[in-house]
């Protein structure tokens, strides 16, 4: 066998050169993501400081955290097409960069407009980071891995929200600093990742001197039309236009807008509901503050078993596994709200909502370049990406109020679990 026969052919053998570097690739993506979220999911973490020093509502914090948000959503839209134009390689540094400028901005914040502003372009920022890295990989893995290599890409970003939160409790707990060192050193580590990835990476295979993989396109015969051949170049409106035409990828989208609604209730809410007036006054064998940490280690374990499981046992059928553990995800986060506010036992019902909650992410990233192949799907992880900040975006101010005229942070688990069953009937409609 040669070796372009070897390396078009879908298994690639573990002891060769490609092989090795397509893992160089997954591991240097993950290694860059894994530091993004210490720029964008520690914002919870600031919300006491910022509300005692500045007297803002939740609300008014609910839409410093949209504001972020949509501005996120809107670079998504734009950014993963900038990825198929320019390479995802250096859109993704560049991201890890500017983001943490932005965060050392907005630490110097004085009131609701200085902290808005810089907190939103930080959004924008922000979202150079997901699809460029996406699309890196769907140029090095083939339809038959790429639930796996998505659950390990979203394994990193569970990973990041591990060490945003661990980060964020250090700066507080530890070394007794105000929050606005919570925007300014977890950074740091998000600008050492970028420059990193950049020195690492490489766009594609050629771009080390191996043949283009063959398997990269869409997974289903049926999806062969929305397509590009790979000897056609395209403009970004062309690329728009085919992605926004796809009716089972905007379906797709709207069943993730849930999911990251719910997923951003718990981010940024569950610090709020464990770190209130009376968190000193638990039942539990933990500190309360540390049960928040079994949020994202679960949200970890939760993506990269997904990816597993939508591939291995529903065969590439990535909207069996997402119904399940949305389902699933509703049922938790029921149980949660259930519980007292800081009882022990908090710490396995919260490990399990953000293993459940979290864990389809895997799933919709791979129906990306599943539905549309690997040449569009910068573009297309930029449309779904939109849509699932938008709708996060939309819940953080309705659950600011809801918290300000109930008193009851307990109720942030009922908006999670309704937007949980409404993902699980959404992506009934995505069936392949």
């Amino acid at each position: 066998m040669n070796r372009a026969q070897s390396l078009s052919a879908p298994a690639v053998p573990a002891h060769s050169s490609f092989r090795l570097a397509q893992w160089r690739m997954l591991l240097a993506a993950m290694f860059c993501y894994l530091f993004f979220y210490t720029g964008r999911q520690t914002f919870g973490f600031a919300i006491p400081g910022i509300q005692a020093e500045f007297g803002l509502s939740k609300e008014t914090l609910g839409w410093i955290s949209a504001a972020m948000l949509w501005a996120y959503a809107i670079g998504q839209a734009i950014n993963g097409s900038l990825a198929d134009s320019y390479g995802g390689r250096r859109i993704m540094s560049l991201g890890a960069v500017l983001s943490c400028a932005a965060n050392w901005l907005t630490s110097f914040a004085t009131g609701f407009i200085s902290l808005i502003l810089p907190w939103a372009l930080n959004g924008y920022l922000q979202a150079l980071g997901w699809a460029p890295g996406s699309r890196l990989l769907s140029n090095w893995w083939g339809v038959s891995e790429r639930g796996k290599v998505y659950g390990f890409y979203v394994f990193a970003a569970g990973c990041a929200s591990i060490l945003s939160y661990v980060t964020s409790m250090v700066v507080l707990e530890v070394l007794h600093l105000e929050w606005r060192w919570i925007f300014r050193l977890p950074v740091l580590l998000m600008l050492a990742g970028g420059i990193l990835f950049y020195l690492i990476a490489r766009d594609r295979p050629q771009d080390l001197g191996f043949e283009p993989l063959a398997d990269t396109g869409v997974a289903n015969a049926d999806d062969k039309g929305h397509e590009v051949a790979s000897d056609a170049q395209e403009t970004a409106a062309q690329r728009y236009k085919a992605v926004l035409k796809n009716v089972r990828l905007l379906i797709a989208a709207v069943s993730l807008g849930f999911q990251n609604a719910a997923r951003y209730g718990l981010i940024v809410w569950v610090p709020v509901h464990f770190l209130g007036a009376d968190w000193k006054h638990g039942d539990g064998w933990i500190d309360p503050k540390w049960i928040t940490v079994a949020l994202p280690v679960g949200m970890a374990v939760g993506a990269l078993s997904n990816g597993w499981i939508s591939d291995r046992l529903f065969g590439s059928k990535r909207y069996l596994a997402i119904m399940l553990y949305m389902v699933l995800g509703a049922a938790t986060s029921l149980w949660m709200w259930s519980l007292p506010a800081h009882s022990g036992i908090g710490l396995a019902a919260l490990f399990l909502c953000g293993f459940f909650v979290y864990g389809p992410a895997s799933s919709f990233w791979a129906l990306c370049p599943d539905l549309v192949g690997a040449r569009r799907a910068g573009t297309a992880t930029g449309v779904m990406n939109f849509s699932s900040y938008l709708f996060a975006g939309l819940c953080e101010p309705l659950i600011g109020s809801l918290l300000d005229s109930t008193g009851n942070t307990s109720l942030i688990f009922i908006v999670v679990a309704s937007a949980c069953v409404g993902s699980a009937v959404v992506a009934l409609f995505v069936r392949r």
